[in-house]
């Protein structure tokens, strides 16, 4: 007998199990969303990425990558529309005409040619400046203004230039190239509304008098 009540539970949940199956249906939906093709980007290899890695001539391999001691960084805050900046070559140097505020990295500025309202004229490329000058302006337009963000060892180095610059300071600088020539004479641009200058007329020689004919000799009797 108990083993026929058994059967007879076992089949009663069997039933149920099947009832409640197959009021339930499960619907399964596939959405496929339209996907755009997107190209494959081809970066260019950087020739200099291997330099100094690679065996050349008599030159060995190095094994490992290539770490950076420090990097003058920049932020071109206006492209300048005029002439590209040169760079001195032997007997032919260029003398840069800037405006430039500095500051040290906690915000305090530290000198302004534009709070005087007196543009700097440095010789390029001739270590009068320190090193992040001379070669911060590459690649700039006369009217451009760049920020240039300087490592200590591109600045005043490891001993600064007390008072006013500590020991390793890194530095930060915004500059302005107003104009480059091949004098220390300072090159600026010509104020906006300023009437074009026009070339001085000519003026025009006055005639030669005439040269008076020589007197003839009197004629002797």
């Amino acid at each position: 007998m108990r083993f026929v009540a058994a059967v007879l539970i076992l089949s009663s949940m069997s039933a149920v199990a099947c009832a409640q199956g197959a009021g339930s249906t499960t619907t399964h939906t596939t959405t496929h969303r339209p996907t755009a093709h997107v190209p494959r980007l081809t970066v260019p290899d950087d020739p200099k990425a291997t330099q100094g890695l690679i065996a050349v001539g008599s030159m060995p391999a190095a094994t490992g990558a290539s770490s950076p001691l420090y990097t003058l960084r920049f932020v071109d805050l206006k492209v300048g529309t005029g002439e590209l900046a040169r760079t001195s070559a032997p007997g032919a140097v260029v003398f840069y005409t800037v405006h430039y505020t500095g500051w040290l990295t906690n915000g305090t500025k530290f000198d302004s040619s534009v709070d005087r309202n007196e543009p700097f004229v440095f010789p390029q490329g001739l270590k009068r400046v320190i090193t992040a000058w001379d070669t911060g302006f590459e690649g700039m337009r006369v009217g451009g203004k760049r920020r240039l963000i300087v490592p200590y060892q591109l600045a005043y180095g490891a001993i600064g230039h007390p008072p006013d610059i500590p020991a390793k300071a890194d530095m930060i600088f915004d500059v302005e190239l107003l104009g480059q020539g091949d004098t220390p004479q300072p090159v600026l641009p010509t104020p906006v509304g300023a009437p074009a200058a026009t070339a001085a007329p000519q003026v025009q020689p006055a005639p030669a008098s005439p040269t008076p004919p020589s007197r003839p000799e009197e004629h002797q009797e």
